[in-house]
């Protein structure tokens, strides 16, 4: 979901997030959609947010996925923040989530990350050495 928005407190970027989390199940209840949502806000001032899937085989995905594929769809590529949630509370991305982030425009390694306890870091922080870090030097 796209909404326009003037950079977003990390309060209202959790809300956004929140809209859309809710667990379902699929064909069964341990394949499951929406059990974590995210919600993402761009350099430009839109909103994303996605829910993920979790599905048989390790071929489902993070809400962050979910969310960057709906920011890319608009064309746009430059993240701001991102926030993810369950039931519990704000989690952090795993490691996948993070190179993706990184990997669709280099300038995400200054994206903020809302985390657990009311912090907030910098995925360039949080992923040190990025896996395409150095074939960034050769563009």
């Amino acid at each position: 979901m796209k909404r326009d928005a003037l950079l977003l407190s990390e309060d209202a970027l959790v809300a956004e997030a929140r809209r859309v989390l809710g667990k379902f199940a699929l064909v069964k209840p341990s394949i499951s959609a929406g059990g974590v949502a995210a919600a993402l806000e761009t350099q430009a001032g839109h909103v994303y947010t996605g829910i993920n899937l979790d599905l048989a085989c390790g071929i489902g995905f993070c809400a962050e996925h979910s969310a960057v594929a709906e920011m890319l769809k608009a064309r746009e590529t430059a993240i701001r923040r991102i926030v993810a949630i369950d039931d519990e509370g704000v989690l952090a991305p795993c490691g996948r989530c993070r190179e993706l982030i990184v990997q669709i425009d280099r300038r995400n390694l200054d994206c903020e990350v809302i985390l657990p306890g009311n912090t907030v870091s910098r995925i360039g922080d949080l992923l040190p050495r990025a896996w395409l870090e150095p074939l960034f030097a050769r563009d």
